[in-house]
């Protein structure tokens, strides 16, 4: 009775397992189809979602490309800017008797800060600041006792950043290096 049994028990696994792997004859052609139709949908869909990614990040570092060119030109066109605004400084210094040139100088002069002040140009302070290579250019040292340690005592040349990038390093004097 208990080999009956047995035997029965193997019949039932073996006919289990039948049914849970079929057999290539037991698949049907349009069975085959859909899965090679379904795996290649899933290769299109991995090959689509590479092409919106490279897409993707083609497109951002076109963004940063183009910005980073505009900021290059516009320094470029800054430094150029500046220039002149060195020479009207020179040119509001000097001694003059005629006042009308000189208010005239002047009003030119300002038009061309608020200029920079509306390109979001500032000026480096220097003139009693401790000396920062970063935006500091150092043309001389002297020893001075009215100026702490590496404090710059002189300016021969304004600098200017353009937001937080520096354009132009201030031109200075150190004093007590």
């Amino acid at each position: 009775m208990e080999n009956n049994e047995n035997i029965e028990l193997e019949a039932a696994a073996e006919t289990e397992a039948a049914e849970e792997t079929p057999d290539i004859e037991t698949v049907s052609p349009e069975q085959l189809k859909i899965e090679a139709l379904e795996k290649q949908l899933a290769e299109e869909k991995d090959k689509y979602l590479r092409v919106v990614a490279e897409y993707d990040n083609f497109r951002k570092r076109s963004v940063n490309d183009r910005m980073l060119a505009v900021a290059d030109a516009q320094s470029k066109v800054i430094i150029e800017i500046l220039g002149v605004i060195d020479n009207f400084e020179r040119a509001l210094a000097a001694e003059t008797t005629d006042e009308n040139y000189k208010k005239g100088v002047e009003m030119i002069f300002n038009q061309y800060k608020s200029i920079l002040d509306k390109l979001g140009v500032t000026e480096i302070e220097a003139l009693g600041c401790t000396f920062d290579p970063n935006v500091h250019n150092a043309v001389n040292q002297v020893e001075d006792e009215n100026f702490g340690e590496n404090t710059v005592c002189q300016v021969f040349q304004k600098g200017y950043k353009l937001g937080d990038k520096v354009i132009r390093c201030a031109m200075v004097v150190i004093a007590n290096p």
